[in-house]
């Protein structure tokens, strides 16, 4: 069977990006189609993922021959930032890789430009965000658009390694040279020659393995313990952390010097709380991953259920999403309602049956049970607080308040609703 029947598109960045475009879109359709056998599907799925990195290769030399030569630079930063959605398109257009990283905030576009103009260089990059925003995915989005992206991409969790093995986790050891080295070992560097290497958690590495690191990003050269002879190395380190390191270096227990060597770039991922664009398209992406994963059709949603999601303030950010997606496409079957959601984060019935506002309702019952529903509690009046300032100020104009806050009106109206507010009542009285 012919995965594509069409002619050769023309060599040039935007075709590569549209053909990546369609055989994406062939994958995802081709997923749940229901005339071919199961088998047959996989077949043309291992297809269409070959295809798709015999594309990207050639794209990315291409993309690294005209960086060379410097073509294909024609998008103006005046013109990508004219209209909603030009700076990503224009990011398409140049075939960056997303991995995955959706939406059109600008703060996080501005992390995904930072990153592109990073991803051909093999300067250091320090990535910092809340815990769930997507910081491994970033350095997946750096390698990926770099010219080591068919290199391989180690990650190593520096909060997970015991301190007595982190040398040797990193840096690899000799046969004999502590209690249970039973063989020769390489370490993670060395996995990462002439690719790339993630370091999650820097902030919790430990001093020692903090004054190793800092030699290797000088001379570029490891030894594995109980040996003596020195290993070159050549790996491009992207380091993440969910902690302020500045804080850290006047405490004590973080290297000055190390933090300077580690952030010569530095990209800041935003909380999905202000990313809110992206959650409609998170749902869909995780629905869909986790129907493959429990090999059923992807799940539907009640309406109120969406709205919650929608409007929910995710203090674990992209990985709390995912989970939930997840959960409810395990507990709920063809249809998932707000039954569905973990106790912790669930609506009360109460508020649910009278429609009324999370902090009115709060008058009337217990204080909150969790740090959890405390949080959720403030949250929402904070937003109601807002909603109810904008309206005043715009004498009820629905359409005004959206402009304003950049919100799509549709939101705006389901934000209004979950909190029992109604324009009209902030509409000036006529005499």
């Amino acid at each position: 069977m012919k995965i594509l029947d069409q002619p050769p598109a023309p060599r040039s960045a935007l075709s590569y990006a549209g053909l990546i475009e369609k055989i994406e879109i062939m994958r995802s359709s081709l997923r749940w189609a229901t005339r071919l056998e199961r088998a047959d599907i996989e077949k043309l799925l291992r297809q269409s993922g070959a295809l798709r990195d015999e594309v990207m290769q050639l794209s990315h030399k291409e993309r690294f021959v005209a960086a060379a030569t410097g073509e294909g630079q024609s998008v103006s930063v005046l013109a990508a930032a004219s209209a909603p959605g030009a700076r990503r398109l224009a990011l398409r257009q140049r075939s960056f890789v997303f991995e995955g990283t959706f939406g059109d905030n600008p703060r996080l576009l501005d992390a995904l430009e930072i990153a592109e103009k990073a991803a051909p260089t093999d300067l250091p990059v320090l990535i910092d965000g809340e815990s769930g925003t997507g910081k491994e995915l970033m350095a997946k989005v750096i390698h990926a658009n770099g010219a080591r992206a068919d290199k391989p991409y180690v990650s190593v969790n520096c909060g997970a390694i015991p301190e007595n093995l982190i040398e040797s986790e990193l840096f690899g050891h000799r046969k004999g040279a502590f209690t249970g080295a039973a063989a020769d070992r390489r370490g993670k560097f060395e996995s990462a020659h002439r690719g790339t290497i993630f370091l999650d958690e820097i902030g919790e590495l430990p001093l020692q393995g903090q004054v190793k690191l800092l030699r290797v990003l000088q001379s570029h050269e490891i030894q594995r313990v109980g040996a003596d002879d020195v290993i070159s190395v050549d790996a491009r380190i992207v380091a993440a952390t969910n902690r302020n390191l500045r804080q850290l270096i006047a405490q004590g227990s973080f290297r000055e010097d190390l933090f300077y060597r580690l952030s010569v770039i530095h990209v800041s991922l935003p909380p999905l709380r202000e990313r809110r664009d992206e959650i409609p398209l998170l749902c869909a992406y995780f629905s869909d991953e986790a129907a493959e994963a429990l090999k059923r059709a992807p799940m539907k949603m009640t309406p109120r259920l969406r709205d919650f999601l929608l409007g929910y303030t995710y203090p674990g950010n992209i990985r709390e999403l995912r989970n939930l997606i997840y959960r409810l496409s395990c507990l709920a079957g063809e249809v998932a309602d707000l039954a569905h959601l973990p106790e912790d984060i669930r609506p009360g019935m109460r508020e649910r049956e009278l429609n009324v506002p999370a902090r009115r309702a709060a008058d009337a019952v217990a204080p909150p049970a969790s740090l959890a529903d405390a949080r959720r509690v403030a949250s929402d009046e904070a937003e109601r607080a807002f909603l109810e300032r904008g309206l005043r100020e715009v004498g009820g104009t629905v359409t005004e308040l959206a402009r304003r806050c950049e919100m799509n009106r549709s939101h705006l109206q389901m934000l209004l609703k979950k909190h029992g507010l109604h324009s009209r009542d902030f509409r000036p009285r006529k005499a």
